[in-house]
């Protein structure tokens, strides 16, 4: 919400405007709201006769009550906390107080006060994911319907002049390309500013655009406010979020693993990946059911082991990806909830993995299911894009140690310099007669150190003092 002006309220009707109260769960006071500040924090007042002028006035019709609340939610930085009801102005004061007296001492009476005021959670709020999470599942002949027909809604269906309340301009969604986006069913990619004019109060607040089935087949506008953060403090369809879940949502968007959501009217547990609305701070999920993963990606076909991952919700890492107007190649994927899509992970949004929870990495490089193949086979690889600490590329040989199950690295082909290592049979010989002292058969009256390659007596002289056996005394000097 970036604006909201209060008018004079004594010029807003009052039999068709409502009030809304606000209990905090943590203080248990009944009070009115008058606003929300910049910060997302709401503004209330006592709500007695004195502060009358101050309520924030409503217009009661439904469909533009909706609307309100709905932004009006969205934009509050924590309203998990808050409970909120809405009266009628004139007797706001009254009710107010009763409903004050069942925060102090509850009874069945006060509750049913409580109970007949209260406004939820709004529905659109979480419209997409329950959508996803409790719609029944969808009979192959509605699903082959559904993808033969590219568009879901129609345009001349949408009520345009009811639209242009709220600021929504059919030409200006067409000149953006997104005209095609919301009849295909999918939210804006962009957000819009959006106006609401209650008469006492004009709202004014950045909202991505989507539409709903209505109760009569006609497309409804959906506008998801933009919040301040995303909101994982509170548990989702009855999932509470770990540390490592927060981690992984604020850093890629995605929480990056499958969990159980409850269907809130079925109590059916749902198998669901979740991840953030990266243009509102939306929490949204999708069913693991309804994933489809494609056989390939930019032109590397994907193995079942990473079709089965990207259903998981885990980030996989692909190389030789076939981007056409960049040199990079490799970069990791995962499954988005809120584009329905899977989606590539740059830069910082990349994971951060550790061989540890990932056997197939080395020095901060992923090897594909091939290259790692061929390791656990016992062949050496060469990796010519291994990066070092200040991101410059080098290159090398890795052998997989069985030994130690860990890997082997070297500039050199460890291999070629074990071939180049082995010596010849006569150079074997050679370094034996001269180095070590040995002889064989050949070379046992030899006392001159043989030349490289050599193996027997060089000449006949040679081969004489070889055959002479007082040569070995001669040659020592002894004197008989």
């Amino acid at each position: 919400m970036s604006e909201q002006t209060n008018e004079n309220p004594q010029q807003y009707p009052e039999q068709l405007s409502d009030v809304l109260l606000v209990m905090d769960k943590e203080k248990k006071k009944i009070q009115a709201v008058t606003g929300v500040d910049e910060n997302g924090n709401l503004k209330t007042v006592d709500a007695n006769k004195k502060n009358q002028s101050q309520f924030m006035r409503v217009d009661r019709a439904g469909d533009l009550f909706t609307n309100f609340f709905s932004n009006f939610w969205r934009q509050l930085k924590a309203p998990t906390h808050l409970s909120f009801f809405k009266v009628p102005a004139k007797e706001a004061v009254e009710t107010a107080k009763e409903m004050q007296k069942q925060v102090d001492a509850p009874t069945k009476e006060g509750e049913a006060v409580m109970t007949k005021h209260e406004v939820k959670e709004p529905k659109e709020q979480q419209q997409e994911t329950k959508k996803d999470v409790e719609a029944p599942q969808a009979t192959p002949e509605t699903q082959q319907a559904q993808e033969k027909s590219e568009y879901r809604y129609k345009a001349e269906d949408v009520d345009w002049n009811y639209l242009a309340q709220f600021g929504i301009n059919k030409e200006r969604l067409e000149k953006d390309g997104q005209l095609d986006l919301l009849l295909k069913g999918y939210k804006t990619n962009k957000v819009y500013p959006t106006s609401v004019n209650f008469g006492a109060v004009i709202m004014r607040s950045d909202a991505r655009l989507g539409f709903q089935d209505g109760e009569v087949g006609k497309p409804v506008l959906m506008m998801y406010g933009v919040r301040h953060e995303p909101n994982l403090k509170a548990p989702f369809f009855g999932h509470e979020f770990t540390k490592e879940d927060r981690e992984n949502l604020l850093k890629t968007g995605n929480m990056g693993r499958v969990v159980e959501l409850t269907n809130r009217k079925t109590g059916e547990k749902i198998p669901s990946i979740i991840s953030i609305d990266h243009l509102t701070n939306e929490v949204i999920a999708f069913r693991q059911d309804r994933i489809k993963v494609p056989d390939e990606i930019k032109d590397v076909k994907l193995t079942e082991d990473q079709k089965r991952d990207l259903k998981d919700g885990k980030a996989i890492y692909l190389e030789g990806l076939d981007f056409k107007n960049s040199t990079n190649k490799n970069a990791h994927v995962q499954f988005n909830a809120d584009k329905k899509y899977t989606e590539f992970l740059f830069g910082d949004k990349a994971p951060k993995q550790t061989q540890e929870n990932d056997p197939k990495m080395f020095r901060n490089k992923v090897f594909s299911d091939e290259q790692y193949k061929q390791l656990t086979e016992g062949k050496t690889i060469y990796v010519s894009d291994f990066k070092d600490g200040k991101g410059n590329p080098y290159k090398g040989y890795v052998t997989l140690n069985k030994e130690t199950g860990n890997f082997d690295f070297s500039f050199k082909n460890p291999n070629a310099l074990k071939n180049k290592a082995q010596p010849a049979e006569a150079h074997k010989t050679q370094v034996a007669v001269n180095s070590n002292g040995k002889t064989n058969e050949a070379t046992k009256h030899v006392n001159e150190p043989l030349k490289p390659e050599q193996k027997r007596p060089k000449n006949k002289t040679q081969q004489q003092r070889q055959n002479d056996p007082n040569r070995s005394a001669k040659s020592k000097g002894v004197r008989r």
